[in-house]
Order: C-alpha cells, then structure tokens, then sequence
C-alpha cells in the first residue's frame, strides 16, 4: 500500500514538473510565422556522454526562422481585380506586343501590295560635253577633232490598269544638240519626242495576274494576323484568369493553415490542462506538440506557393522585370464565388463553331489557297499581248548660211578651192587634182531649209503637237513554251492538293474543338459536384472535430482522435477552397474552350488598343 502510494505521489510531481516546464514556455499565436512550442533549453556541455537518445532528452533551440515571400515587401499591398489583371496583361505582356505588331505589319504589306497600281514619274537631265578624234575628212572636225555638246531632258509616266491588267507608258525626251562640225549647216537643233504606249494582255493575265493576287493575299493576311491576334488574346486572358485564381487559392489555403496552427496550438493549452487535472498522461502533450510542427509545416509549404503563384501572375502583368509590381505584395479582391452559366453541350459546341479562332484561321488559309488556284490557273494560259503605241516628234534649229558645205548649193567655187588648198586630206587623196578640175565641179542645189523647222525649243514643241511626224505602231507579242507550261500545270495541281489538305485539317480542327469543349463542360460540372461535396465535407468534420473535443473532456476518447479530426478537418477546409477555385479555373476554361473569353469579360473594345 505504501508502494502504492508513492508511485502515485512520483508520478503527480513528475506531472506536476512537466506542466510548469512547459507552461513557462510563452504561447505562440498565430501569425504570419507561427513559432514552434520551445522546448526546455539545455546547454550544450550539458549533454556530454548523454546518449543519442535518452529518457530526459532535450533537442536545441529549434525557433522558426522568420520567413516571407522573397522580393516583396509585405506591408506594400497591391490590390488587384481580375478585370485589372486582364487589362494590364493586354497592355503588357510580350507575347500581345508582338502579335500586335504582327498586325500592324500585316497592314504595311497590304499597303505595300497596292503600291503596284500607283503610277510612277520617271526622268532624267544631264549636259555632256564630248571631243572626239576624226581622221576622215567627212567626220567634219576641224583640226582633226569634233566637239560635241547635249541638253537632255527627259520624263515618263508608267503604270498600270488594275481591271484589266494593261500597262502604259507615256514619255517624253527633249534635247538640244551644238556641234562645231563644218558640215552641219544647222546648230544648234531642238528635238522633242512624245511618246504612249499600251500593253494589253488577252489571255493569260487579262483577269488575275500577280499584282491582283498580292493585294488579295496581303488582304487574307491581315486576317489572318487580326485572328491570330485575337487567339494569342484568348489564350492571355485564359492564363491571367487561371493565374489569379491559383493566387487567391493560395492566399485563402495560407490562412487555412495558419488558422490550423492556431486551433493546435489551443488544443495543445487545452491538452495540458487535462494533464494537470490528471486525465491526460503527459506523454499526450507531445502528440499535440507534433501536431503544432506538422501544420507549422503546412503554413510554410503554402507560404512558398503563394509565392510561386503570385510570381506567375505578375509575370502576365507586369510591362519589365524592373516594375515597382515585384517588390509588392498582390492582393486578389475579387469574390472567390463564381457562378457556374447554365448551358448545354449543344449551345456551347455552337459557340465554339462560330467563335474559335483556329477555324477562322483555317477559312483565312483556305481563301488564300483560293487565290494560288486562281492564280496558277491563269497562268496556265497562254501569253498573248496586244500592243499599240503612238509617237510624236517635233524638231527645230538655228540656220547658219556661212557654213560651207561641198555638197551643198550654199557655197561657192572658190570657197570650196580655198577648202581644198587648205585640207591636206583631199589634196593627198587628190594629187592630181588641179585648180581647174576643182573649179569644174558641179554645184549642186538643196532645197531651203523649212520655215516652221527654224527656232529653238519652243518652234520643236510646236513642230510636236502639230503632229506633223506621228509615228503609230500595232502588233501581237506572244510568249509560248514549245512543249507546254508544265510548272504552271505543277503548280496549279499543287494548290489544289494544298486546298484538299486545309479541308482535311479544318475536320480535325473541328474534332478537336469538340473534345475540348466536352472537356471543359465536364469539368465545369465536375467542379460544380466537387464544391458541394467538399463544402458538406467541411461542415460534417467540424462537427465531428467538436464532437470528439467534447468525448475527450468527457474521457470517452483520446487525444490521437481529436488530432486525427482536426488534421481532416484543415485538409477539408483547404479541399473546400480548392473546389471553388477549380471552378472558377473551368469556368474560363470553358469560356477559352468556346470562343467567348473577350466577350465574357468586355474587353472586345480594347483588342487592338495600348
């Protein structure tokens, strides 16, 4: 009996002693760092030839180092909604940038195709001056030499009909000539020449040519990069939405966890209160201490993905690495409860047919290919062009009557005698011609040179449009292989394989669209039973968390149970939040899936905006 009563009196004191030692412990509450319960501190030469493990050992200061997001600064708050998320995406991130660029490119092209039709202005104006050696006695150059000197001034109009698939030229070249030749009677002379030509094409680019299909390719093009544009938009805004509510689940999950902290850390005060009224043994405290460790485990887990998912969303949002955005800390303000729409898989599949970008990319294609088989079609005809072209020309000059011509009546017999003693070529040429015989030459006479040619460049001009020396051509040019157009034949058959081919893509295009709006829709319900089931969950594992409190005061359970509880009843509250979020993720899921995120979040009017 005495034995007895002495192992019943050690084991009080030893209760007694354990509680105080722990009770001396301050106790933690929760925070953005929860502490650790402390243990009783033992120094270190203390534990010299303590073994590993020992019945009164003590681990060292094992305190929580004091954790936080990296880079933000946590009392620097940035509230965000989804709208304002979306918005700052379209206006900053990279990938919209560029696709915007596209775009604009797309429409350069455009401009740069329709540049073909415009007319052009040609031209060109010069003087030149030339001296060039003669040896003939007929070159007319003084001295062995003959200077020569131009004016040229000249200018054209070309360009092109785009109905018809002509093109015409008009041009207009005028020149003034000075010449110190002594056989030219008439310096300097004015030339003017007016000239139009047209080029008709019959068969073969008469109605499409490669001008027309340019303009009509860069017109596809630009819708296909506006449908592109479009696309990369959806896709952004699908990726912000999902981005934002993995950040607010992670946000919400933390507080779970250290609201689970908290309620451990009561159930831990609770536990040594029963153990200093003896109805707990005190080895039931260090259950309730893991338990504390285990959820302050949790609390950092989900402290890192808050922070893992608030650096992907800002990654969406924010215009550089350098933003003020990164040192803040991003707070979603938005509600976490989304409404599930209400429609059918019919309904849904129908918007999806309509809005998808991929198969409006897929008909820009098709009509692209459209215009190749047009195109090459064409060009399988055979090349046949009329031509007709009309000229003017007017001409003019300064008469000079001392200038001595032999051959012509201007001159006289003794003129041409003293040309004859002068020049050494025609008295070597000559040696046996005497003054006599020179005398007897015949004079033979020109006619006068015509009123309307004398003047300068004015009388030319005039000359020209009186139309008194029009030069008029028409004819057929053709360009014919001898063995047929196999190439055009090859590439007109290449573009109906390719036509054939976008046709077969567009069925998978549509297939696939299928899958994933089934998909979607499956998962939106999904989401929508899985939110009920956790939110029933939740409720039935607080009840039975404060059912098993309420056993354990009684002494109708243990503390193990009570700890079991609580962990299922964190992990259904985290599952509970978990659910909506996923929701709300199908549900932009479903609005990516059917083509109706711009629509569903009214940013139609901002697409191509900055």
């Amino acid at each position: 009996m005495k034995q007895q009563l002495f192992i019943f009196m050690i084991a009080i004191l030893a209760t007694a002693t354990a509680a105080i030692g722990q009770n001396a412990t301050p106790a933690p509450t929760p925070a953005a760092t929860p502490p650790v319960v402390d243990k009783q501190q033992v120094k270190p030469q203390d534990l010299k030839g303590v073994p590993a493990i020992a019945p009164n050992y003590r681990s060292e200061d094992r305190s929580l180092p004091d954790l936080g997001r990296v880079g933000v600064d946590m009392a620097d708050q940035q509230p965000l909604t989804l709208a304002d998320a979306i918005t700052k995406a379209l206006e900053n991130n990279k990938d919209i940038e560029v696709t915007r660029k596209n775009v604009r490119i797309a429409e350069f092209d455009l401009k740069i195709a329709r540049g073909a039709y415009e007319p052009h202005l040609t031209g060109q104006t010069f003087y030149e001056r030339a001296k060039t050696p003669v040896f003939s006695f007929f070159g007319g150059g003084p001295n062995f030499s003959l200077t020569q000197s131009n004016f040229v001034g000249n200018a054209g109009v070309s360009g092109s009909f785009r109905p018809t698939g002509a093109t015409f030229s008009v041009t207009a070249n005028n020149t003034r000539n000075t010449t110190n030749n002594i056989f030219t009677q008439v310096n300097p002379t004015y030339n003017s020449n007016l000239a139009f030509q047209i080029t008709q094409p019959i068969f073969r680019g008469r109605k499409f040519d490669q001008p027309r299909r340019a303009i009509e390719i860069a017109k596809r093009n630009l819708s296909l990069t506006d449908t592109q544009f479009r696309q990369r938009t959806i896709e952004i805004i699908a990726s912000v939405q999902r981005a934002y509510w993995d950040l607010t689940y992670a946000l919400r999950n933390l507080q779970v966890q250290r609201d689970a902290v908290g309620d451990a850390i009561q159930q831990l005060d609770h536990n040594r209160r029963l153990v200093a009224e003896g109805q707990l043994a005190p080895i039931d405290i260090v259950a309730a201490e893991t338990q504390v460790a285990n959820f302050e485990q949790s609390v950092y887990d989900a402290l890192n993905a808050v922070g893992v998912a608030e650096n992907n969303l800002k990654n969406l949002i924010a215009p550089g690495r350098t933003d003020a955005i990164w040192s803040r800390s991003v707070t979603p303000v938005d509600s976490v409860e989304l409404n599930a729409p209400i429609t059918t898989l019919s309904q849904a599949l129908d918007a999806a047919l309509q809005n998808r970008p991929e198969l409006e990319i897929n008909q820009a294609q098709k009509d692209i290919n459209a215009i190749d088989q047009k195109f090459f079609k064409e060009q399988k005809k055979p090349q046949i062009d009329l031509i007709a072209s009309y000229a003017l020309s007017g001409a003019a000059g300064t008469f000079n009557p001392d200038v001595v011509n032999p051959f012509s009546g201007t001159g006289t017999t003794s003129s041409i005698n003293q040309l004859i003693r002068n020049n050494e070529l025609l008295r070597n040429a000559n040696p046996v011609l005497n003054l006599e015989q020179v005398n007897q030459i015949p004079i033979i006479p020109t006619p006068a040179l015509p009123d309307d040619l004398i003047g300068g460049y004015g009388s030319a001009v005039s000359n020209l449009f009186a139309n008194r020396y029009p030069t008029f051509r028409v004819g057929v040019q053709f360009n014919l292989p001898l063995f047929g157009d196999k190439t055009s034949r090859a590439q007109y058959g290449k573009s109906l394989v390719e036509g054939e081919k976008l046709q077969t893509q567009r069925e998978q295009i549509e297939q696939n669209i299928q899958v994933d709006v089934r998909n979607a829709l499956q998962a939106m319900r999904t989401a929508e039973a899985r939110l009920r089931s956790a939110a029933i969950a939740r409720e039935n594992s607080q009840k039975e968390y404060e059912s098993e409190q309420r056993k354990l005061d009684n002494g109708q359970s243990d503390i193990y149970r009570v700890l079991e509880r609580q962990t299922a009843l964190t992990a259904a509250r985290s599952n509970e939040l978990r659910a909506q979020t996923e929701l709300n993720k199908a549900i932009a899921d479903l609005q990516r899936a059917t083509g109706n995120s711009l629509k569903a979040n009214n940013i139609e009017s901002r697409l191509r905006q900055k």
